[in-house]
């Protein structure tokens, strides 16, 4: 029953979706107002210590700070490759490994996807293949769809598993890559819906549809199944790495056998419209070496952290993914012999791109520190979030936990950010319940990953770098049954796992 305590706990998130969705200001202006108005009613309505409202915004910082490294070493990498045009000769090769457009499709939407998404993430992965799809001869608001479907089932372990690592800050992470992993399996439905949007408003779309079948599911399957396996002997930091380069080898040998392709080889257009500069060896490269640096630093700095002691208590490890970007990014630099101009730039890019989402990240922390802090009080009245999570305590938490982390990636544009506001309420709603934790917030993060197909800060980026403006609803319409199917069937598989 809804009392004035569980009332004032969710104000804050319906006054976030106002003023996001009905009074559209930017995600940065909506948490900065959610934040203000919980930090009232923590001072004026629970009466929280001081010391503790203090801690609540010093701890929400010190989490951010893992991922300002993070966000800033991805979009410095990324900016070096794309002035050097290492991106476009990856999509060359990507491209040229069959005529078929189904194949292209998938290979670049769904591999080069994840594995973009797995290096980088926040949102990188619909800006570049977006418009190499339309590059192939699709339609712009077709090419968005399919770009944003792919953007989804790699998201469970993000850029180098900061969903996981950052977005559960705090909680016991030691088997939510493994559970996730095996949970995301229903991930290889994707490539299913990017050929059936694909292949759709075709004269012959149900032949060209059943011809490609075989290869789609082959796709989702070569990419879930690698995941798993690096999940859980890897950690979160691998699996999209891993799951795309390993799944893209083996559909490259089964394109070079001819087995699960297509039969009939159709295109879209009649001319390419991208060109190499660079061998493939040299294209590669950068990531190759992204790949090793990453693998070493989770080998030899993966134990090892700082503990600070600052008003509260955070560990920071010293294997940031960040660091490894940022090194990579250097030695592409030197192997280049590159002018001190594309460093300077990247280097702006790479602050202007992070400050916004660090700024998000700093706020969103805080308001959850806040949550749970304020029990910590003068008044005597539990923490908000105990409050909140007796709303999650239901026998269908297991069925729900992914459409809620979904609802989070769609109104904050971040499975991370989804993460950290839910993943409290998860973990106190599992132990309230009686069910596995790991399970559930398991099933949060995945559905969080599904949710970033309708991700709205996502979708606006897509729009203006194919350069068209308020198509949201038209894109939605798309995105909307395939997000919907993902989540039924992880929801199905929550039900399965915490009663059978």
């Amino acid at each position: 029953m809804f009392n004035l305590p569980v009332i004032l706990s969710t104000i804050p998130f319906l006054v976030f979706l106002v003023f996001l969705l009905l009074v559209k200001t930017s995600l940065l202006k909506a948490t900065t107002i959610t934040v203000i108005l919980f930090t009232l009613l923590a001072v004026f309505y629970w009466q929280i210590l001081p010391a503790f409202l203090l801690q609540s915004y010093i701890k929400g910082f010190f989490v951010a700070f893992d991922i300002f490294i993070i966000i800033f070493g991805a979009i410095f990498f990324l900016e070096i490759l794309k002035d050097l045009n290492i991106i476009k000769n990856i999509s060359y090769y990507l491209e040229h490994f069959s005529r078929d457009y189904r194949v292209q499709v998938i290979i670049l939407a769904w591999f080069l996807e994840n594995f973009i998404e797995g290096t980088a993430g926040f949102g990188t992965p619909v800006a570049i293949v977006a418009p190499l799809l339309i590059g192939l001869g699709l339609p712009v608001i077709k090419s968005l769809i399919i770009a944003l479907l792919g953007n989804s089932a790699s998201v469970v372990f993000g850029a180098a598993g900061t969903p996981i690592r950052v977005g559960f800050a705090g909680l016991d992470i030691s088997s939510i890559p493994y559970i996730s992993s095996l949970i995301n399996c229903a991930g290889f439905i994707v490539p299913i819906f990017m050929l059936l949007l694909v292949t759709m408003e075709r004269n012959d779309w149900k032949k060209e549809f059943l011809d490609g079948l075989r290869f789609a599911i082959w796709s989702g399957i070569a990419f879930v199944v690698p995941s798993v396996f690096a999940a859980a002997f890897l950690g979160p930091e691998f699996p999209s790495i891993i799951g795309s380069v390993i799944g893209l080898l083996l559909v490259m040998i089964s394109i070079k056998l001819n087995i699960f392709t297509p039969k009939n080889i159709l295109s879209l257009r009649g001319e390419e419209k991208i060109e190499k500069t660079m061998p493939a060896y040299k294209a590669f490269l950068p990531y190759g070496l992204l790949i090793l640096l990453l693998i070493l630093g989770k080998l030899f700095l993966g134990g090892l952290n700082i503990n600070i002691s600052f008003i509260t208590n955070h560990v920071f490890n010293l294997f940031n993914p960040g660091f490894a970007f940022i090194i990579a990014g250097f030695i592409t630099i030197f192997i280049w012999k590159s002018r001190k101009r594309i460093f300077a730039l990247s280097t702006t890019n790479a602050f202007k791109g992070t400050l916004t989402p660090f700024l998000v990240i700093v706020l969103m922390s805080s308001f959850v520190q806040i949550m749970i802090n304020s029990g910590q009080n003068y008044s005597g009245l539990p923490a908000a979030i105990t409050f909140i999570a007796k709303v999650f305590e239901t026998s269908w938490l297991p069925f729900f936990a992914p459409f809620i982390g979904a609802f989070g990636s769609f109104i904050t544009g971040s499975a991370t950010v989804s993460n950290i506001m839910f993943g409290n309420f998860f973990n106190t709603a599992s132990l309230a319940s009686g069910f596995s934790t790991a399970i559930i917030l398991s099933l949060g993060v995945v559905g969080a990953s599904a949710g970033n197909m309708i991700a709205l800060a996502d979708m606006l980026a897509g729009e203006a770098v194919v350069g068209v403006k308020n198509r949201e609803r038209e894109i939605l319409k798309g995105v909307f049954i395939p997000c919907a199917v993902y989540l039924i069937i992880v929801g199905i598989i929550g039900m399965i796992a915490v009663y059978a």
